[in-house]
């Protein structure tokens, strides 16, 4: 039986034994998935359910949201203050610790604003950039790993966010 091993692969109580389609490559996947999804997919209510649990938090530096009810246009709302997104995560850390796990990861976040708002007729540049810090939660439930929280930490930024009006 081959196991996938990350940097801490100390078993831990409740640890599950991890193999090529075990509990830790299922959480990067969903964590990716989430990365991927943000930038060309539909974000509506299947979505949402697909990736996080009911009660499930995403936590921004400047806004948050918690609930499965209301995740798809939380985040439409925010990605519409843009023409276009570009999310390059890194491979997630994952430690499985029973029936739910703990990531984290880092994210590069490009932002292309809407012409509107970039010289001549605006007066931004057309990017807008971010590093950030990711840590998070999943949880097994009857339909497979899901997301319970994603926290966002801003480490640089390069630009300017859009008019609180875009």
């Amino acid at each position: 039986m081959n196991s996938i091993r990350t940097i801490d692969d100390s078993p831990r109580p409740g640890d599950r034994p991890v193999t090529a389609g075990g509990s830790r490559a299922d959480v990067a996947d969903l964590l990716a998935r989430y990365f991927v999804s943000l930038d060309d997919e539909k974000l509506d209510d299947t979505w949402a359910a697909g990736l996080f649990t009911e009660d499930a938090v995403v936590a921004f530096p400047i806004s948050r949201h918690q609930g499965v009810q209301g995740m798809a246009a939380y985040h439409r709302a925010a990605l519409g203050a843009f023409a276009a997104t570009q999310h390059l995560g890194s491979a997630p850390v994952v430690r499985v610790e029973g029936e739910r796990a703990v990531l984290r990861a880092n994210l590069i976040s490009t932002h292309v604003h809407h012409a509107r708002h970039v010289r001549p007729q605006g007066e931004l540049e057309p990017l807008f950039a971010t590093g950030t810090f990711v840590d998070g939660e999943a949880r097994r439930t009857a339909a497979g790993w899901r997301l319970s929280l994603l926290s966002f930490r801003l480490l640089w930024a390069e630009g300017t966010p859009p008019p609180a009006s875009a």
